[in-house]
């Protein structure tokens, strides 16, 4: 009897940290901060979007920096950013949606918008 109730303890100890172990403050496929905005790589996304934005709008965007940004892991990897850029003389914020799969060698800017009051 002893053997059952320290197994049955046993077992309700594992289960209870594996419950706590499996808690996070992030959601499997949900959006996660970019850590390091300077990255090489989010440079090339952040670039890619005004490029994109400027041949599809006709415009002469230039980018500035990364003024912050997160990730989602897809089928390959989702960019939110906001992305600060010089329109003239005048320096705006927009947020920029690019989907990135590098080894179908695949990249689209999925949403281009303003972004309104502070970023």
């Amino acid at each position: 009897m002893r053997l059952l109730i320290l197994a049955a303890a046993a077992v309700l100890l594992l289960l209870q940290v594996s419950a706590a172990g499996a808690t996070r403050t992030e959601l499997v496929g949900g959006w996660s901060p970019i850590k390091d905005l300077s990255d090489p790589y989010v440079g090339e996304i952040a670039k890619f979007a005004v490029k994109t934005h400027n041949d599809e709008a006709k415009t002469g965007l230039v980018l500035e920096k990364v003024v912050r940004g997160e990730t989602q892991t897809v089928s390959g990897t989702n960019y939110r950013l906001v992305i600060q850029v010089k329109d003239g003389a005048e320096t705006k914020n927009f947020e920029a949606a690019v989907f990135d799969k590098p080894w179908e060698h695949v990249r689209r800017l999925t949403s281009f918008k303003p972004v309104l009051g502070n970023a």
